[in-house]
């Protein structure tokens, strides 16, 4: 009950405060009158009624959906690969994001459709490129081995991708504005574009959360128990791969989300992944939203990169899980 309490304090904030001068209960007004049975007179006009539900509430919508899914597929990535510094990332997903939309960016410029779709796809073919070298290299029954696979495919197409910036470097700014993440052009067809795949990875990740427990013990354990360890670290990797492809494709990378939310969470309810994996979705939503609205108002009428804000908290946050954890990963 707190985290819902957070992240609708933090989506309420993220409405009312903006660069336009919206009185907060003009806007509260506003949101009231079209909920049913209600009929209020909120005193906004047609454009500042468009900046509450064209502008700031489905940037809000989507920085809590991307949180969310970063935020699960984070703690779906530690708990599938007994890793506490596992993240969304981890087997190539941002560097084929990376090189996929940097190709778009520079054939067609950054406003493309195009963008988000070379950046999905690219985010997918580095997984499946990872997950298929790790695969042919034994890591069928060993997730480490996945993971140098994912760190060899990551490494691969960063140098591929400054390749294509060095040939383009006009294109630079534009290539390093999506790569820090930005929101600043959400609106409802983000949020449209967004939502399917997040709610296909939330639903399979859910699904196999008790598994997720039972792989925790170890996984000859797991084979123990009639658990498939494979079955679900494949089934599990395709799920959060979805859902984070689907967040870089419309928000660009936003680094320590995965990381940061699963383990204050882990803090609060404990090691079970039936509680984590929820309760990541609540609290990476409302994180996000708190992040964007401080890049967004920080330095108004400017912004922050939003990858910057996270950042911020994020590498003194990974500094504290890497001295913690580096017994369990040595």
């Amino acid at each position: 009950m707190v985290s819902l309490g957070v992240l609708g304090a933090a989506a309420t904030a993220a409405v009312l405060i903006g660069p336009a001068a919206l009185s907060p209960g003009s806007v509260l007004r506003e949101i009231a009158s079209h909920l049913p049975f209600i009929d209020l007179d909120s005193g906004l006009d047609t454009r500042q009624a468009s900046i509450v539900w064209e502008l700031r509430v489905p940037r809000m919508v989507l920085a809590a959906l991307v949180g969310a899914t970063l935020s699960l597929a984070g703690g779906a990535y530690q708990g599938v690969f007994r890793n506490p510094l596992a993240d969304p990332y981890l087997l190539g997903v941002a560097a084929g994001a990376g090189f996929g939309a940097t190709l778009a960016i520079v054939s067609v410029g950054s406003g493309s459709v195009l963008v988000p779709v070379a950046a999905f796809g690219g985010a997918i073919t580095a997984v499946a490129a990872a997950y298929g070298l790790g695969v042919a290299a034994g890591g069928r029954r060993s997730g480490a081995t996945l993971i140098l696979a994912g760190v060899a495919v990551a490494a691969f197409l960063t140098a591929a991708q400054t390749f294509v910036q060095q040939q383009n470097a006009d294109s630079i700014r534009e290539v390093y504005s999506w790569i820090l993440g930005r929101l600043g052009t959400a609106g409802w067809s983000e949020v449209a574009l967004m939502t399917p795949y997040a709610l296909v990875s939330m639903t399979v990740i859910l699904f196999h959360r008790r598994l997720l427990d039972v792989l925790s013990v170890g996984e000859e354990e797991a084979r123990a128990l009639g658990v498939h360890p494979e079955r679900v670290r494949a089934a599990v990797v395709v799920a959060a791969t979805v859902g984070t492809a689907g967040a870089v494709a419309v928000s660009g990378l936003i680094g320590f989300v995965g990381i940061v939310v699963p383990h204050v969470v882990r803090l609060m309810v404990g090691a079970s992944y039936r509680a984590i994996l929820p309760l990541s979705i609540v609290c990476g939503g409302a994180f996000l939203v708190l992040a964007d609205l401080i890049a967004r108002s920080a330095i108004g009428p400017a912004e922050i990169p939003i990858g910057v804000v996270t950042a911020f908290v994020g590498g003194p946050f990974f500094l504290v899980v890497l001295r913690t954890s580096r017994r369990g990963i040595a």
